[in-house]
């Protein structure tokens, strides 16, 4: 499983920064589980950041409906998922999650939360 991450996160990093160029390897229903069951609490039922946890957090989590979450890279995303985000209530989820139930959340993930392509 980490040989699969290592190679999606340097195919993901080896494609052009358009948005169109990343590709998902994710399985988007499983994600979704994952993410309810992990994420929902801070990143809330809409993916703004708004759950019910959210309220007893010094730092807000990330709205990742928001134009600066949607413009991160999928590799970005995947370092917070698996590392965490320094000085945040952000924990990695690197030996709690597989690999492949990190790229299903991200998959799930870039699913709910559609770049804005108008801009």
């Amino acid at each position: 499983m980490k040989t699969m991450l290592l190679f999606a996160m340097a195919l993901i990093s080896v494609s052009t920064p358009i948005v169109f160029a990343q590709v998902i390897r994710g399985d988007t229903r499983a994600g979704q589980a994952v993410y309810e069951q992990q994420c929902l609490r801070c990143h809330g039922v809409t993916l703004d950041g708004n759950g019910s946890d959210s309220k007893d957090l010094v730092i807000p989590p990330a709205n990742l409906q928001s134009k600066q979450s949607r413009s991160k890279t999928d590799w970005e995303l995947l370092v917070a998922i698996s590392n965490g985000v320094l000085f945040s209530p952000m924990h990695g989820f690197r030996g709690k999650l597989t690999d492949q139930q990190m790229l299903d959340v991200l998959s799930y993930i870039r699913s709910v939360a559609q770049p804005d392509l108008t801009s």
